[in-house]
Formats: structure tokens, C-alpha cells, sequence
């Protein structure tokens, strides 16, 4: 080979070094920056001095790279860097699980979840009369559940749907709850309405659509009681976590995480059921991880096998809709299970149920 061409190929890979080393000691530096700005509140990505920095650069260019190739090459600095800043914060977030800490039990007036305390979740999909709730209620209660879920108010894309009882059906399912020993599980919507859903609600349901209202969040939060949080339709597990946080911010690690399926292209079920969220999340908090498998598939034939599914990969609990009589349901009639379906269903589920967990 060419001595001149060796040479030449040494001194790129000495500045290629050099570039690493100075690369190196800007991303330490943007990790101190990342800190600081942690302990005064401050965003870390900054516009205005990422444009004046930029400019800068760009004025002292002289080339020979032009200075859109130099505005890519600081512009991907600058974003790496930004970056690193986010790994201070990520570490020290509330709900993220330290090495070695156990998986959170939470209390649900009573009744353990997590930690190896696994139940099924079921109820109507809204409360529609005092009468349909005392009826699926009873049945459930012979087949040993004691967690009820059931929607007083229901957010839903048409405005001319059934939108729910509104409080009055938390009045209803408190007293149907209390004459079989149940606990409750409930959706709230507003922000007006979270205090007196503490007066009837156990379990403080914010619903996929809710997940970054932020305000929301911050409330119940505020509450103590425990918090069950669906993930968004269309939300990473990043933000998901970070909606758990706003909770936990505020004094309540009574959370539980609900994944209940994210859209997709896919049209053969209602959404796409993340089974992956389910260790992935249990390695990165401590709170327990339900899977709601009658939003996630939007129906009923193929609920066993997804909550086998969900079991197997670690959930704590699984979530069902059922019905008295699905056909004239007010609302999500082809997911919601008849009393026979339901027991087929949790018959299909036993083998991944302990004794302990229904």
C-alpha cells in the first residue's frame, strides 16, 4: 500500500479518536446539565440555545463540508445529547422498580392484589338498572369473584350512545357491592366528579382515554384510594409509566396498571392485545399489571385463550365483561359474557389461577 495513503488513513483514525474523546466528555457534560436542570424543574430540550449554538457553528464553517451536512451532524449531537439528559430523570422516577424490590400488594378494602395474588376482574360493561347489576352481581358472587366492575359513566366515540347512569349508578353499584360483600371498580371521567366517586367507588378506574388527562391524574392521586390506569389507545409503555408517575407524584402508590389492548391496522378484533407489555412492565415497576381482555379483543370467543395467555406472562389479574343477557346490552354487546360463557370461561382459566385468587 501507498505510504502517503497509509499515513493519510493513520491521521483519520487518530481524529476519529480525538472525535470519540470530545464526544465523550460533551455527553458527561450534558448528563451534568441533565441533573441540574432536574433539581431546578427545568425541560431539557432547549429551541432557542440549540438554534444559537447551531448558528454559531455554521458561521465559523469553512468547510469542506457544506453546512447542511454540518447542521445534521450537530443536529444529531444535540438530539443524543438530549437524550442522556432524559436518563437522569428516567432513573429516578417514583414508580420505576429499584433492583431487588418486591412486587406491590395493593389493598382493595381487603382484598390483596399483586404479589402473588391473582383475581378476576368482572362486571356489565355500564350499569343499566339496579335490577341488571343485582342479577349478574349475584352470579358472579356463587362463582367466587369478589372484585365488580361496572361503568357509571362511559366515555364513547358517539355522542348519541348509551353514556351511562351517570352517579346515580355508583349509588347502585355501592349497595349491590355491599349486599354480596364485593368490592368495586369503577370509571371516573372528570375531575368534578372524583370526590364523590371516593364516597362509592373502591377502585378508581381512568379509562384509555383519560390516561394523559393530566389533571385527572394529579386528583386521584390525591386520594390514596387505589388507582386502576388503562394504557392509551395509542400510547407507549413510556408514557403510560409516566402517566402512572403523575400519580404516584402526588402521595399514591396505590396504582395498577390495566393494558387493554392498542390499535392497530389489524380489524379482526376490536384492538391489539400487548401480551409483551405485561414483563416488560412487571420489570420496570412494582405495581400489579391487569389485562383487560374484553377491550382489547372487542370479543367473546377468544377470551380464554388471552387470558391464558396474559396469565402465563405474568399478570396479576384479568378484567371481563359480563351480562345478565349480552344480546340487549346498552352497550359493547359482543364482548360482554353471558353467566354460561363466564363459566366456561373462568373453568378455562383455573390452571392459572392460585386458590387464593378468586
Amino acid at each position: 500500500m501507498d505510504e502517503g495513503l497509509k499515513a493519510l488513513r493513520a491521521e483519520i483514525e487518530a481524529i476519529n479518536r480525538q472525535i470519540l474523546a470530545l464526544l465523550s466528555r460533551r455527553g458527561g457534560l450534558a448528563k451534568q446539565v441533565g441533573a441540574l436542570k432536574d433539581s431546578l424543574g427545568i425541560g431539557y430540550f432547549d429551541p432557542l440555545r440549540e438554534s444559537e449554538m447551531l448558528c454559531s457553528i455554521l458561521e465559523e464553517n469553512q468547510g469542506p463540508f457544506n453546512d447542511a451536512a454540518i447542521a445534521h451532524l450537530f443536529q444529531e449531537i444535540f438530539r443524543a445529547s438530549t437524550d442522556l439528559m432524559g436518563t437522569t430523570r428516567s432513573q429516578k422516577l417514583h414508580v420505576h422498580r429499584a433492583p431487588g424490590d418486591p412486587d406491590a400488594v395493593i389493598d382493595i378494602a381487603g382484598i390483596p392484589l399483586g404479589g402473588g395474588h391473582r383475581s378476576i376482574i368482572a362486571g356489565p360493561c355500564s350499569i343499566e338498572s339496579e335490577e341488571q347489576l343485582f342479577s349478574i352481581a349475584e352470579f358472579l358472587h356463587g362463582q367466587g369473584i369478589r372484585l365488580l366492575r361496572a361503568g357509571a359513566y362511559k366515555p364513547r366515540t358517539s355522542p348519541y350512545a348509551f353514556q351511562g347512569l351517570g352517579a346515580p349508578g355508583w349509588e347502585i353499584l355501592r349497595r349491590v357491592a355491599d349486599h354480596f360483600g364485593m368490592k368495586t371498580v369503577s370509571e371516573v371521567v372528570d375531575t368534578r366528579d372524583v370526590e364523590n366517586a371516593c364516597r362509592w367507588v373502591d377502585v378508581l378506574q381512568i379509562g384509555a382515554r383519560s390516561m394523559q388527562n393530566f389533571e385527572l391524574l394529579r386528583l386521584v392521586g390525591q386520594t390514596r384510594k387505589p388507582v386502576l390506569l388503562k394504557r392509551g389507545m395509542a400510547a407507549t409503555l413510556e408514557e403510560f409509566i409516566l402517566a402512572a408517575e403523575y400519580i404516584v407524584l402526588e402521595g399514591n402508590r396505590n396504582v395498577i396498571l390495566c393494558e387493554r389492548g392498542i390499535r392497530t391496522f389489524e380489524t379482526s378484533t376490536r384492538n391489539t392485545l400487548d401480551i409483551s407489555a405485561v414483563p416488560i412492565l412487571k420489570g420496570m415497576v412494582p405495581f400489579p399489571v391487569v389485562v383487560d381482555l374484553s377491550h382489547s379483543a372487542g370479543r367473546r370467543d377468544i377470551v380464554v385463550p388471552l387470558g391464558r395467555a396474559a396469565l402465563a406472562a405474568g399478570a396479576d389479574a384479568v378484567m371481563v365483561e359480563t351480562h345478565p343477557h349480552p344480546s340487549v346490552a346498552l352497550s359493547d354487546s359482543q364482548q360482554q359474557l353471558s353467566p354460561e360463557e363466564f363459566r366456561l370461561f373462568q373453568a378455562g382459566l383455573m390452571p392459572f389461577l392460585n386458590p387464593a385468587g378468586v
